[in-house]
């Protein structure tokens, strides 16, 4: 496992870097320049020295090794600094964004706690409530709980997430006034009363990505759950005597547990990456919408920087996937 696991993360070094390179040209080929928020009063010449010193005027293969050079040898100086107090960055170029015209992972990690606790607690939310559910399923086929779990399911990955939003804001912000229709991010958490602000705030963008993910996982589960069931290892350990919980909860389960993994596993970069439009729709202030702004200003940078993370995020949990499978299926071996 550990030769495998070596091997995948020398694989995906060529993958990343072919990645970035893709990314990169994308960007310099799409329409939009960032000097169009600039007034029209403002000379010509001045725009072109602003264009320089954004380093707009270099060729293409000088911005995109710059920017390699700034992502993975600055930026990571740059964290070692600010751990251990030492100097190795200073004076060097850091990616700058061209909106707000400072650092680019400076705003990511002042934007990211926002995505983490809404994104990330409905993940997790909807990880512990999916699962179980897809397992009393399978195991209640048929039965009024899975007429009612299939019946929920399909509601949450029917509707599309803007729409269930809206919804929300409609019936319990607009009508009832019971939550904040706009996600606060200047709220600071500091007693009892501003604690149930922020949980009043979190409810709705929480609730809506919840139901639309557990909805998918439940769905894998149960069909995961069900092909297990009906194997021959089954009747074989129900005829050597064991419970239904060993046979369910230790063998049925770890081996339906192989596919639900790969769904879990490639969800979680979508964490970092924002519900895209549930935080347009609440306005929380996280990844999904500064992505948005920055692809709608041409920053660049920016949007390099994001794609860029959420596909090294993509290709990591990837290979935790599969480390997963061979932890899981003991028959499955990559060495």
């Amino acid at each position: 496992m550990l030769h495998y696991t070596i091997r995948r993360l020398l694989i995906s070094i060529p993958t990343l870097l072919f990645i970035s390179l893709v990314i990169f040209l994308l960007l310099d080929l799409a329409p939009g320049d960032p000097m169009a928020s600039i007034p029209l009063t403002v000379p010509p010449e001045v725009k072109e020295k602003m264009r320089e010193a954004l380093g707009l005027g270099e060729p293409v293969h000088i911005r995109f090794l710059n920017w390699m050079y700034q992502f993975f040898v600055v930026e990571p100086q740059v964290l070692i600094d600010h751990i251990f107090g030492t100097g190795f960055a200073e004076g060097k170029q850091r990616i700058i964004s061209f909106q707000s015209r400072s650092p680019v992972m400076a705003v990511v990690a002042e934007r990211m706690p926002q995505t983490l606790w809404v994104v990330g607690l409905s993940y997790i939310f909807a990880t512990l409530i999916a699962v179980p559910i897809g397992i009393v399923s399978a195991y209640r086929q048929y039965s009024w709980f899975d007429q009612l779990g299939t019946f929920i399911s399909m509601i949450g990955f029917s509707i599309p997430t803007f729409f269930s939003g809206v919804l929300l804001i409609v019936v319990f912000s607009v009508i009832l006034g019971w939550f904040p229709s706009i996600y606060d991010t200047t709220l600071e958490v500091t007693d009892w009363s501003s604690f149930l602000q922020q949980v009043k705030q979190m409810a709705m963008p929480v609730f809506v990505l919840t139901l639309y993910n557990a909805a998918q996982v439940s769905r894998f589960m149960r069909a995961s759950m069900l092909d297990n069931l009906n194997q021959d290892y089954v009747r074989t350990a129900r005829a050597k005597g064991m419970s239904e919980r060993v046979v369910v909860l230790m063998h049925v389960l770890r081996n339906s547990m192989i596919p639900v993994v790969t769904v879990i596993a490639l969800g979680v970069p979508n964490i970092f990456g924002g519900a895209i439009i549930t935080e347009q729709v609440f306005q929380v202030n996280g990844l999904g919408q500064m992505l948005i702004t920055a692809i709608y200003a041409s920053d660049a940078p920016m949007v390099q920087t994001l794609t860029f993370i959420f596909a090294v995020l993509i290709v990591l949990f990837n290979l935790i996937a599969d480390i997963l499978y061979g932890i899981l299926d003991p028959r499955i071996r990559y060495d």
